[in-house]
C-alpha cells in the first residue's frame, strides 16, 4: 500500500554488495569459411575491469546464444516482417558441461553444428541474464560440405557392410581423412570401426562385420579432415541411419503365392458377382409375385362387383315383371 513502510530482520554477515564494472563480452572470430554440417568447438568470454569475471552465483544466471541470420544489404532500410528471421544454433552456460571445461570460471564453450543452408549470414553472439545484454556480430561463409558418405549394404552373410568416404579435390588436403564408424546390431551390440586415408587420397572405404542375422541394425560415426585453404581441423557427424535385414523369400515360391492370392481374389470377386446376381434375381422375383397377386386381387374385386351386378339384376327381374302392365 503507499506509504511509509520499515523492514525489520537480521542482516547476515555473508550479505555483500558487489560492483561490476566494464562489463565485456569477447568470443572466437569465425573462420571466413565454415561449412554445412560441420561441428565446431566455440568460446566466449565475460570480464570486468580485463579481468575474467568470477562471480559464481552471477555466471549461473548468464547464457550465452548463438544465431544465424540471412545477409541482405540494407536490412534496415526493410519492413519489420521482410527482415529475415534467426536461427539459433547453440546456447550455452559456464557449467561445466559438454565442452565447457570449468564451471564459473567466465569461460563459455559450445559445440555449434552448422546447419544452415550455404550463403552469407549475419552471425550474433549474445550473453545475458534479464538485467544486462552484451552482443558482437561477425560476418560468414556457409560452403556446401565438402565431405561425402554412403553406405553399401552387404546381401551375403559374413561379407561385410561397407562404408565410402570421399572428399572434395581442392576443398579438403589429401592424406587427412580419418574417420570412425559405430554400428550397432539387433541385439544391442556396438562395433566400432576407425580408419585413415591411404597417402594423397581422397577416398577411404571403412568395412563393416555382418553376420546375416535378421532385425534392425544402426550405424553413426564422424569424419575428421584439414580444409586445404586455411590448414582449418574439420570434422563432420554422420547422423544415425537405419536398416532391416528380412528373410529372402525365393522367387518361384513367391510368384506362386502371388498367383494363388490373385485366383483367391478373382474366386471373391465371382462370388460377390454371382451374390449380386441372385439379390436381383431374388429382387425381380419378387416384385414380380407381388405384381401377381395386386393383379389377382384386382381381377377378384372386378369379379366380385360384376357377380354383385348380376345377382342384384336377377333379383330384380321378377318385380319387374309382376309390375308390368297387363293388355
Amino acid at each position: 500500500m503507499p506509504g511509509p513502510w520499515q523492514a525489520i530482520g537480521k542482516v547476515s554477515p555473508k550479505n555483500n554488495v558487489k560492483l561490476i564494472s566494464h562489463l565485456q563480452l569477447t568470443s572466437d572470430t569465425f573462420p571466413t569459411r565454415i561449412y554445412q554440417g560441420e561441428e565446431m568447438k566455440f568460446t566466449a568470454r565475460l570480464t570486468s575491469d580485463d579481468k575474467p569475471l568470477l562471480l559464481k552465483d552471477f555466471l549461473e544466471r548468464v547464457n550465452l546464444k548463438v544465431t544465424f541470420r540471412k545477409y541482405i544489404e540494407d536490412e534496415e532500410s526493410l519492413v519489420k516482417e521482410a527482415r529475415p528471421v534467426p536461427t539459433v544454433i547453440g546456447e550455452f552456460a559456464d557449467d561445466g558441461r559438454d565442452l565447457d571445461e570449468k564451471p564459473g570460471d567466465g569461460v563459455f564453450t559450445v559445440k555449434l553444428n552448422i546447419t544452415p543452408e550455404p550463403g552469407k549470414y549475419r552471425v550474433r553472439i549474445t550473453s545475458g541474464n534479464g538485467v544486462f545484454l552484451r552482443a558482437l556480430e561477425q560476418e560468414v561463409l556457409v560452403y556446401p560440405s565438402p565431405l561425402s558418405s554412403s553406405f553399401i549394404q552387404s546381401r551375403v552373410a559374413n561379407e561385410p557392410h561397407q562404408v565410402v568416404i570421399s572428399g572434395e579435390q581442392g576443398m579438403i588436403e589429401p592424406r587427412s581423412l580419418a574417420a570412425h564408424i559405430r554400428h550397432q546390431s539387433p541385439d544391442n551390440k556396438e562395433f566400432l570401426v576407425e580408419g585413415v586415408a591411404e597417402p594423397e587420397s581422397l577416398k577411404m572405404t571403412l568395412t563393416v562385420p555382418y553376420d546375416g542375422d535378421l532385425g534392425n541394425y544402426a550405424w553413426e560415426g564422424g569424419v575428421y579432415a584439414t580444409d586445404l585453404a586455411s590448414k582449418r581441423p574439420l570434422y563432420f557427424p554422420i547422423k544415425e541411419s537405419t536398416y532391416s535385414v528380412v528373410q529372402e523369400l525365393d522367387l518361384e515360391q513367391a510368384r506362386l503365392m502371388q498367383e494363388a492370392e490373385a485366383e483367391q481374389r478373382r474366386r471373391i470377386a465371382q462370388e460377390q458377382l454371382l451374390q449380386k446376381v441372385r439379390e436381383e434375381r431374388r429382387t425381380q422375383y419378387i416384385i414380380y409375385i407381388a405384381i401377381g397377386n395386386v393383379v389377382v386381387i384386382l381381377l377378384a374385386l372386378v369379379g366380385w362387383f360384376f357377380m354383385r351386378k348380376l345377382k342384384a339384376r336377377k333379383e330384380m327381374l321378377p318385380e319387374m315383371q309382376l309390375n308390368m302392365p297387363k293388355k
